[in-house]
């Protein structure tokens, strides 16, 4: 979708607005199911990146203490509990700029994922930037999804980071498209960018070619020490807005109501759900930001009649025709 087309979905009456995206929403997927995944931080900290959203990285005094690469049990044990409490997605992420074939740390990586897709769950990673080779051999370990988000609009994003270009992210991207992994591409509301970046943030998403699989859209968790600290947190109908325009702009992705969730009302996350969103991620922490206990958010899926995804691969069933593209 071009932005004009999504300005004016997004400038119509709420109401209109998540009809429409209920409906696109109710076409490609089951309306009642929800996919539960689970991040872990693989490697914590002292990242050399500046995204100013971001207490790991290294130019900020965030009290994120820098550490190492966890160990392959520690991975496998959390995994396997992930699974038992009904993940059927683990992410793993590491505070890098980047890995690079052939370095001791790239080939643990391999090694952690070749034994973590044992399991049974898709595995996504989050290891920065690579390019071609490292893709490809990702996917060959057992990768299903590759999460490298454009956090923003092109024209906002030099305001974010500059220890690395917009263009540098779709390099990455299109690396791990090219390998046949999945794409988990999506932002961040929240930091200070106008609603025509949100929606710019959504054209270049749905230009992608194929657009992404799986598409987080992440409200700023303000972290002390960042330049972001201050943000106050995004109106409830702002971020309501946005998932139905992502759930008809994208009807094929998933969209993961990922970071900020502690701030939004059990009331806001049951809107965002009805206008399509229809991913969480699961577990007390999400890299280093708070994330809501299990047992909440159990009990507000229990609530709202809605079940957790439990069959490894579900993909959308697909209508014969009428599809929304």
């Amino acid at each position: 979708m071009n932005f004009e087309e999504l300005h004016a979905l997004y400038r119509q009456p709420l109401f209109d607005l998540i009809s429409q995206s209920r409906a696109v929403h109710l076409r490609h997927w089951r309306g009642e199911e929800v996919q539960r995944c689970t991040l872990l931080s693989i490697k914590t900290g002292g990242c050399s990146e500046d995204c100013a959203y971001c207490a790991q990285s290294s130019h900020y005094s965030t009290g994120v203490e820098r550490e190492a690469l966890l160990s392959l049990e520690n991975i496998l044990t959390a995994a396997r509990r992930a699974r038992s409490q009904g993940a059927t997605r683990f992410c793993m992420g590491a505070a890098w700029r980047g890995v690079h074939d052939g370095s001791e740390k790239f080939e643990r990586v391999l090694e952690i994922v070749r034994e973590v897709s044992q399991l049974g769950m898709e595995v996504c990673v989050t290891l920065g930037e690579i390019g071609p080779v490292e893709a490809r051999k990702l996917k060959a370990a057992g990768v299903t999804a590759y999460n490298h988000n454009i956090d923003t609009s092109p024209e906002f994003y030099p305001e974010i980071v500059s220890t690395h270009t917009f263009q540098d992210r779709l390099n990455t991207i299109a690396a791990v498209q090219e390998s046949g992994m999945s794409v988990c591409c999506g932002g961040i509301i929240g930091m200070g960018e106008s609603e025509a970046d949100r929606l710019r943030m959504l054209e270049v998403l749905s230009d992608f070619g194929p657009p992404p699989e799986s598409v987080p859209i992440n409200c700023l968790m303000a972290m002390p020490g960042t330049p972001l600290a201050d943000q106050a947190p995004v109106d409830i109908f702002e971020l309501v807005r946005l998932i139905a325009v992502t759930r008809i702009a994208l009807p094929k992705a998933r969209v993961r109501l990922a970071a900020g969730r502690t701030r939004i009302s059990r009331e806001g996350q049951a809107f965002c759900f009805f206008a399509g969103a229809n991913s969480i991620f699961y577990g007390d922490k999400l890299l280093t930001a708070k994330n809501p206990t299990a047992d909440l958010d159990v009990a507000l899926l229990r609530e709202l009649g809605l079940h957790v995804e439990s069959t490894q691969g579900v993909t959308p069933s697909w209508p014969s025709k009428g599809r929304d593209g």
